[in-house]
């Protein structure tokens, strides 16, 4: 079943240093553009950046620090990349907890504030766990009936991602619609405020910690109560984006 889409979904995989979204970087980005004609456009990108890859990262996917040396940085791309995402949905294999967090540090990294909070995103890995249990090799072996050759390489997994999905549209017309939106809630496993799923919304759609000594809590009851917890993330290992929507709150009740 071909996608339903009222505004193009840039279907997503990042090949990276690691898995830390503070820390880690983009070692390859590839990216399927469909468009609600249903026409497409598709890049990859080797991206190198300016960190080690780790020997048991490199083993993974394949990638070394001689593949990407030559290669432009991240934010040698950046602004090309945000014209090819603006007004994009996203799609992608656990998109909404590694390669979109991930995705917005690098662009905030190279002081691009690139503002998703319009768009809407489909986590295809999300709606595979909720219905079957399984890793993408053993999804596109179930959906579509084929042997996922060169897992982990960005190129593969984004196609695999992309036929996943329309394969779960065709197998379960019943449960699933064919609607941007319809899939994005249906996706979510949480409603994260920022995109790392530090800071949460409640059943009444207030901002509150999803971690640590004040998880459950309000943000703004905590950042008036104890005022050092702010610094303390600022000063903290957390992702700029989450630093950035902490930031946001604390303004917004400070003028309130």
């Amino acid at each position: 079943m071909k996608l339903n889409l009222k505004n193009p979904v840039v279907f997503l995989d990042l090949e990276t240093t690691g898995v830390d979204v503070a820390k880690d970087r983009i070692v390859e980005l590839c990216y399927i553009k469909v468009f609600p004609d249903g026409t497409e456009e598709s890049e990859t990108l080797r991206i190198n950046p300016t960190i080690h890859i780790p020997e048991n990262t490199t083993a993974i996917h394949g990638i070394t620090d001689d593949d990407v040396k030559d290669c432009p940085t991240f934010e040698k791309v950046a602004r090309n990349l945000q014209a090819v995402f603006a007004g994009c949905d996203f799609a992608g294999f656990n998109s909404n907890r590694f390669d979109i967090p991930l995705l917005v540090e690098e662009f905030l990294r190279c002081g691009i504030d690139f503002d998703l909070t319009k768009r809407k995103f489909i986590d295809v890995q999300n709606i595979y766990h909720k219905l079957e249990q399984r890793t993408l090799v053993a999804a596109y072996k179930y959906y579509c009936n084929k042997d996922l050759e060169n897992a982990h390489t960005a190129e593969a997994d984004t196609r695999a991602t992309l036929e996943v999905l329309e394969a779960q549209l065709d197998k379960y017309p019943e449960l699933l619609k064919n609607d941007v939106s319809f899939l994005d809630d249906f996706s979510k496993m949480n409603r994260n405020v920022d995109f790392a799923g530090r800071i949460v919304y409640n059943d009444k759609g207030e901002e509150v910690f999803n971690f640590g000594k004040h998880k459950g809590k309000l943000v703004k009851d905590v950042l008036r109560r104890e005022p050092s917890f702010y610094n303390w993330m600022m000063q903290g290992d957390f992702s700029l984006n989450t630093k950035q929507v902490l930031t946001k709150i604390r303004l917004r009740e400070q003028f309130n």
